[in-house]
């Protein structure tokens, strides 16, 4: 019973972590904007989660594989890392997570900013179509799905725990955030979403970064990962 609480309890936090620092620094992104007329802005928001990511990664790692998200743990289940059960279960947590953490920022962060933020849900920019930003996510999903090959999953990986995924989702938003908010994980969008009642695009968070995920993972496990 331990064996089986234990990851799922490590994926619970590690996506608590993730939505609750990078939907808050959203939050207070738009309440200090608000207040004074400056804030973070793009740049502290995409490090915000990618910092989170990162130690969100390396912190459970070496309990349940640091998937904190549900576009790694499909990607992963589609190469048969991971058994159904498992995956399923995962999935769970990391949704359960992603709520939790955006009831928190509710309950915590400024209220006025919290609803002009829709609690960091994600959304699509005003120039940016619904097949594009579908798109977005996929291929930056990708990108994020073969760091996470690349550096946590191949024997052959440096040792970096999970700094080079965080890095990788750091620059996807530099570039995405503007497009569709970068979400790049089904939780991510699920949170905010859930709790803000924010459901715009939903098919684009959830599709994107699955097929991203599944189509990086099968090129790295097939082609790219060595067989002897």
């Amino acid at each position: 019973m331990r064996q089986t609480l234990r990851p799922l309890v490590a994926e619970f936090i590690g996506v608590f972590m993730l939505v609750f620092i990078g939907g808050g620094a959203i939050v207070v992104n738009t309440f200090t904007s608000a207040a004074s007329g400056s804030g973070s802005g793009l740049a502290g928001i995409a490090a915000a989660h990618g910092l989170a990511f990162a130690i969100a990664v390396t912190a459970t790692l070496g309990i349940s594989g640091g998937h904190i998200n549900p576009a790694v743990t499909v990607g992963l289940w589609s190469v048969g890392r991971i058994d159904s059960r498992k995956a399923g279960l995962y999935v769970i947590a990391q949704l359960a997570g992603a709520a939790l953490a955006a009831v928190v920022v509710k309950a915590l962060l400024p209220a006025g900013a919290g609803q002009v933020a829709q609690l960091g849900a994600l959304t699509f920019g005003d120039q940016t179509s619904f097949g594009q930003g579908l798109l977005v996510e996929a291929v930056l999903t990708f990108l994020l799905a073969f760091s996470v090959m690349a550096t946590a999953v191949d024997p052959r990986a440096p040792k970096i725990g999970g700094f080079g995924i965080g890095l990788t989702l750091w620059m996807c938003i530099l570039v995405g955030g503007p497009l569709t908010g970068a979400g790049l994980n089904p939780a991510r969008w699920f949170g905010p979403a859930l709790v803000a009642g924010y459901w715009k695009a939903s098919v684009a968070y959830i599709v994107g970064p699955l097929v991203g995920a599944v189509i990086a993972m099968q090129v790295y496990e097939k082609v790219l990962l060595a067989k002897d």
